[in-house]
């Protein structure tokens, strides 16, 4: 069994940051791509950023210049560091991985179970 666990969201006024964390564990044989996504009220659910096993990263428009992702594989943990918030960035952020379990075994997305964004003042 994989769990992906995120922590590090909260209440930030508009300009503010925040860095929010997911860590995964269980039975990994190789972790591939990871991001993370996020769904506002109403709305459906949107690539934030994401990042290759190798570092490629890959953001959305909406965040250019303001986020960033990162990731340490030693720890199978990926960061997203969101810097100059604003109103419209409020949403349940979700952590995703793309991973394989075992050897020889098809590699599938696991979730997290979101952490809560609000930017408001």
């Amino acid at each position: 069994q994989v769990q992906l666990v995120e922590s590090g969201g909260g209440l930030v006024q508009p300009g503010g940051s925040l860095r929010l964390s997911c860590a995964a564990s269980g039975s990994i044989f190789s972790m591939h791509a990871m991001g993370w996504y996020r769904q506002a009220p109403g709305k459906q659910r949107e690539l934030v950023a994401r990042i290759t096993s190798d570092g490629n990263t890959n953001n959305a428009d909406s965040v250019k210049g303001r986020f960033t992702i990162s990731r340490d594989n030693a720890k199978n943990t990926v960061y997203l560091q969101m810097d100059s918030l604003k109103p419209e960035g409020t949403a349940v952020y979700y952590c995703n991985a793309l991973l394989q379990r075992q050897y020889g075994y098809r590699p599938y997305d696991y979730w997290g179970q979101g952490t809560q964004v609000t930017v408001s003042s």
